[in-house]
């Protein structure tokens, strides 16, 4: 007596998704009309089926489960299940075949039984499809990438022939109905149980025929073709940005819409600016006794412009200060970022004898109160001197 769970490859805790899996991969491979040479292919498809016939039925698995498969003999109380001689015909094993997939012909099992045959019944595949959608990358300058700008592209596609007009034949009068499926773009073929509608092979679903091919395109009614374009640069863009420019890409077959041309940006870095979203970081030097004393600086902005800041006296190498919507504008329209600029107090150098006794006279004037981070520096210090 065969063991249902052996005949499918399966554990006998396998879940209702295992079985179903394990069925589908075993009736594929073992359908008769898969195998018309092997006398046993047909023995092996029953066996499967009515395995999977109990085994997907969760009253069905019980009763097997604790009693086996003589108890289901005869479908008492169980809805006809087989018994252990199995189906006792090839209909009962495809009624399970086509379940399994979904449902009869017309309904959601076309699709598996297309792939399992070598059918195509959709002939919208050959009919009217969109063009090849292309890329390509562009470098901007950091103030193009502000500002926005219009550049210029070289692109090569494949476009509609203009002799043509895309139809790929010589003359209107050169485009024929097929012969072999009467312009309907489907022959029907049988396959032992089962009939179905296929793409025609000779006009791929088309219905026409070109008896005489365009001169310029050979038939296929694009030709590549080398074009300028111009692209439209929003202010605000940034690297790893994307623009896409609807219908640049290559033309569609039998009459379908272009492609589209997506455009990646790379934007190059700036040797004053330094860019962090939608704000701008500026170094600003300032020497020892401006930032002691405080000053007014002119600094450039993203944007071309000047701006007057002012540093407070007191100020730390490394200060932030934030100049409000001085950065770059938002790439969707939502705002403008801000400028930050960050003070680097510069020590003087290659100083005169007069500058070094004048500074050794402040030194001599310096007190605890005009060095507070020195002074809490040394108090934390204190303790690795004195041995503490």
């Amino acid at each position: 007596m065969s063991d249902y769970y052996a005949t499918l490859g399966l554990e006998r805790n396998a879940s209702q998704d295992e079985i179903k899996k394990a069925y589908r991969k075993s009736a594929l491979k073992h359908h008769p009309d898969k195998n018309p040479d092997d006398p046993k292919a047909e023995q092996k498809f029953k066996e499967i089926s009515e395995a999977y016939e109990v085994l997907s039925n969760d009253q069905k698995r019980q009763v097997y489960d604790q009693y086996g498969a003589d108890a289901l003999k005869g479908g008492a109380g169980m809805g006809g299940a087989p018994g252990a001689g199995g189906f006792s015909s090839m209909d009962e094993a495809l009624r399970t075949f086509m379940n399994a997939f979904g449902g009869g012909m017309g309904g959601g099992g076309e699709t598996i039984f297309d792939s399992f045959f070598g059918f195509n019944n959709d002939s919208s595949e050959s009919s009217a499809q969109q063009g090849t959608s292309k890329k390509m990358r562009l470098t901007l300058s950091f103030n193009e990438a502000v500002k926005g700008a219009k550049k210029e592209a070289f692109i090569t596609n494949y476009s509609h022939c203009s002799r043509c007009k895309g139809s790929g034949a010589k003359s209107p009068s050169d485009v024929k109905k097929c012969m072999t499926c009467g312009g309907s773009g489907q022959v029907h073929q049988s396959r032992g149980f089962f009939s179905m509608a296929a793409v025609c092979p000779n006009c791929h679903g088309n219905g026409k025929q070109i008896t005489t091919p365009c001169t310029d395109c050979s038939g296929a009614g694009r030709i590549r073709q080398k074009q300028k374009i111009d692209i439209d640069i929003p202010a605000g863009i940034d690297s790893g940005m994307r623009l896409r420019m609807g219908g640049y890409g290559d033309a569609g077959s039998n009459g379908g819409p272009p492609g589209d041309l997506y455009i990646y940006i790379d934007v190059e870095p700036h040797s004053v600016f330094q860019r962090d979203g939608d704000d701008v970081i500026i170094e600003l030097p300032i020497s020892f006794t401006e930032a002691a004393l405080g000053c007014k600086k002119e600094i450039p902005t993203p944007k071309g412009t000047s701006y007057r800041i002012t540093i407070p006296d007191g100020s730390q190498n490394e200060k932030v200060l934030r100049v409000r919507g001085e950065g770059i504008p938002n790439v969707h329209g939502q705002g403008t970022g801000d400028l930050f600029v960050k003070i680097a107090v510069e020590t003087p150098v290659r100083l005169s004898e007069k500058q070094k006794n004048l500074l050794s006279t402040f030194a001599e004037l310096e007190s605890e109160h005009n060095s507070p981070r020195k002074k809490s520096f040394l108090n934390k210090v204190k303790g690795f001197f004195s041995g503490e």
